[in-house]
């Protein structure tokens, strides 16, 4: 069993920059694929970014390539994900998800067995 807990959402104004935490318990942190997901009002959840537990390679969605950048810190239990150059379109409920280390299908909801509970994410134009 893995404990998720996300922080550091909040209201920002387009063009600024917001840092969300997700701090796992229960695992050993490095045998999972971290994900961050977003759903915004009345629409799907989707896929943002994940990052692997070793070897740390990294995978965007489109929509966010450029702007944001998804780390860990396998000491600390700890994924993050640093936004930059926020927009309107970018505000959504923020979730991070774990799965296992070699799951490939990073972008499916249905894959991650463990979600947080989610931090609110508000870009105002």
């Amino acid at each position: 069993q893995v404990q998720l807990v996300e922080s550091g959402g909040g209201l920002v104004q387009a063009g600024g920059s917001l840092r969300l935490s997700c701090a796992a318990s229960g695992r050993t942190f490095s045998n999972y694929l971290m994900g961050w997901f977003r759903q915004a009002p009345g629409k799907e959840r989707e896929f943002v970014a994940a990052i692997r537990g070793i070897g740390g390679s990294t995978y965007y969605a489109d929509s966010v390539k450029g702007r944001f950048t998804i780390s860990r810190d396998n000491a600390k239990n700890t994924v993050y994900l640093q936004m930059n150059s926020l927009k309107p379109e970018d505000t959504a409920v923020y979730y991070c998800a774990a799965t296992a280390n070699y799951y490939n299908n990073y972008r499916i909801v249905n894959g991650y067995a463990y979600w947080g509970q989610g931090t609110q994410v508000t870009v105002s134009s």
